[in-house]
């Protein structure tokens, strides 16, 4: 009996990556609700900067924020950061078993870049690399300390990024790796910042030194940072199910506004949690998803014309040149045992039903053949249209 390692590895890696990414935005979304609800302490007492009573699953609880450290340090302390750090190493790994392990199927599209896989997978590596290091640079600069304007010119660097990575690979593999520069400049936050400052507050509170009061807000503003970055690669994890999103030609411009849609929802619960009720920023995401919606469907590039009364045979012939390889229920695509989603076309009958599927990826997203590796035609792709909007009849 023989196993497909790569599918089934490729389910438990995305799993185990989506459990951890739930554990760790879950704590991301409540401490940033913790820390913009504390209030004053009642009665004050030194070093505590907030508190806040709460209640939930039948107890109340207490919670304490202090300026700097706790007078003494606590027998138990909680670390914050294997939910974060799971998160990005299943995910690393997840890209590296479908995406790089399966390059030629989903990465390359030859049409675009006709790279060789080690330099497909360099490439992609590289705007990861480079997609951290831009981030800490500017970080770093005088920049990092005017947040607003970091914030646009980071948003900017992220949308050229795209821009980029949507001319070189393929659709899917553009806006994963958006996404992965995204998860790595999240995790560094934890790893690189916010733990390390955290670890040098325990320590000089141990040795009984006094505490550097500058530990405290960097680690803060990499929080807010990670905050506002959170709905964006949300998106991007499941936006390979939406190709009229990723395979739009205009697809860098149509991750940019739903990824600032996402950023203005964000500062709406943000400035909520302050007790202030911001309409303007959910009728701003709601717009910005509204024009999303319209470049995506009156955009579009100029179709060959359909051949007239384009019969079934036709039609089948096309099928059978550009689709039946990976979606059939015996596939002779490498790296497929099994046809994706369980869609095959071995039959007319198949055919005919999964038509307007067809349609959606073949005809009007062009997201189909993956990579656009068998070189399916302008005109067959309007043969397949004409055929569909005629009814997909098989006679």
């Amino acid at each position: 009996m023989s196993y497909d390692i790569a599918t089934w590895l490729g389910l438990g890696l995305r799993w185990l990556h989506l459990t951890a990414g739930v554990a760790w935005i879950g704590a991301s979304f409540y401490f940033v609700w913790l820390d913009n609800n504390l209030t004053e302490p009642d009665p004050p007492r030194e070093g505590v900067k907030g508190e806040l009573w709460a209640v939930h699953g039948g107890g109340f609880y207490h919670s304490q924020k202090y300026l700097n450290a706790p007078p003494q340090m606590p027998g138990h302390l909680h670390w914050f950061k294997w939910e974060a750090y799971t998160t990005w190493l299943s995910g690393f790994l997840l890209l590296g078993v479908l995406y790089y392990w399966g390059a030629p199927v989903y990465l390359i599209d030859k049409s675009k870049v006709d790279f060789t896989h080690a330099g497909a997978v360099l490439t992609g590596l590289g705007f990861i690399l480079g997609g951290l290091l831009t981030y800490e640079g500017l970080c770093r600069s005088p920049l990092g300390q005017r947040p607003k304007l970091f914030g646009l010119v980071w948003f900017i660097a992220l949308t050229a990024a795209g821009y980029a990575l949507t001319r070189i690979f393929s659709d899917r593999g553009a806006f994963i790796h958006v996404g992965a520069i995204i998860g790595t400049v999240m995790v560094g936050n934890v790893f690189l910042i916010i733990i390390p400052n955290q670890t040098k507050i325990v320590k000089a509170m141990l040795a009984g030194r006094p505490v550097d009061p500058r530990l405290g807000p960097m680690g803060k503003q990499r929080s807010v940072h990670n905050n506002y970055m959170t709905l964006p690669v949300l998106f991007i994890m499941i936006s390979n199910h939406y190709p009229i999103v990723t395979a739009h030609p205009l697809s860098w411009l149509l991750l940019a506004m739903l990824s600032a849609a996402g950023v203005s929802v964000r500062q709406f619960f943000t400035r909520r949690h302050y007790g202030e009720t911001r309409h303007e920023y959910l009728f701003l995401a709601f717009v910005l998803f509204y024009l999303t919606a319209v470049v995506a469907t009156e955009v579009q590039p100029k179709a060959a014309t359909a051949n007239a009364n384009v019969g079934f045979a036709a039609v089948q012939a096309i099928v059978g040149k550009h689709c039946l390889a990976c979606h059939s229920t015996k596939p002779t695509h490498k790296g497929f045992v099994a046809p994706p989603n369980g869609v095959a076309y071995d039959t007319p009958e198949k055919i005919a039903q999964y038509a307007p599927r067809i349609y959606e990826r073949a005809v009007a997203t062009h997201s189909m053949p993956l990579g656009d590796e068998t070189g399916m035609t302008d005109q067959e792709r309007a043969d397949l249209g004409g055929w569909i909007k005629a009814g997909a009849k098989l006679r």
